[in-house]
């Protein structure tokens, strides 16, 4: 005769309640790549959210998919196009969420002063300027989280400000992280991410860094900006983490 079920193993498993129900997420640089994907996400956990970008068209395209609450088309390395966002946003919001801007390849040696002095301004200049402003609306506890790389710790003729401003990053954020408690601020660093900006960026050799990184990383499989959101979201919710630096690249500084 078999023994009865257990109560335990009967009864259905209660549904999870969305991660970020009832917050708001703004996501700078939120229409297309990891922001738009992280802003994707904050929905499915239930979050309001709030996007911009440079170009208006698209990012009402994407605020028309997401159901975004509002939108901003300002430029993130423009100081006052930064405060006058902020200024303008509800009196509280949960999490601030920056994926604007590119990386800048170049021999130092090469590179211009005033391009020397664009990309300080749109790394951590940028950084700095958009943290001071989103303290004011974030909660306490909170997180504003901004985006660094991995490949730039490893110092290579031609990465140009890449090494530099990955060196950086970490510092910064951790002096914030502790001027700016109990609003906790975070990086994640990512290596390559298959999204659009890499095939401008790659261009016809886009398939050959794929199957390079399908072959040699540890995981097998190219990142994607799903798992950067997917980190993105973790760290909005775990109120323990604050001032540290995240890797999300498949391992690939442990092989390249």
């Amino acid at each position: 005769m078999s023994a009865a079920p257990s109560a335990s193993a009967s009864a259905p498993c209660a549904p999870r309640e969305p991660a970020l129900l009832g917050q708001t997420v703004v996501v700078v640089g939120g229409t297309a790549g990891i922001g738009l994907e992280t802003a994707r996400r904050a929905r499915i956990e239930g979050a309001s959210v709030i996007l911009t970008g440079r170009a208006a068209e698209r990012l009402q395209s994407a605020a028309k998919e997401l159901g975004a609450t509002s939108t901003a088309a300002f430029d993130a390395t423009d100081p006052a196009a930064v405060e006058q966002f902020f200024r303008g946003l509800p009196k509280s919001i949960d999490h601030v969420m920056v994926t604007a801007g590119s990386p800048h390849y170049g021999r130092l040696a090469d590179i211009e002063l005033a391009d020397a002095r664009r990309e300080v301004d749109g790394h951590l200049m940028m950084v700095l300027q958009v943290a001071r402003q989103a303290a004011r609306r974030v909660r306490p506890r909170g997180a504003l989280l901004f985006m660094t790389g991995t490949a730039g710790r490893h110092p290579a003729a031609g990465l140009g400000f890449a090494s530099t401003i990955t060196a950086a990053l970490p510092g910064l954020a951790g002096q914030l992280a502790i001027e700016l408690a109990p609003v906790r601020v975070n990086l994640i660093a990512a290596g390559f991410v298959d999204t659009g900006l890499s095939a401008t960026l790659l261009g016809g050799e886009l398939e050959n860094r794929r199957a390079q990184l399908r072959k040699t990383l540890p995981i097998r499989r190219v990142v994607g900006p799903g798992d950067v959101a997917a980190l993105a979201v973790h760290i909005m919710t775990n109120e323990a983490l604050t001032g540290g630096t995240y890797d999300v690249d498949g391992g690939q500084q442990l092989v390249e």
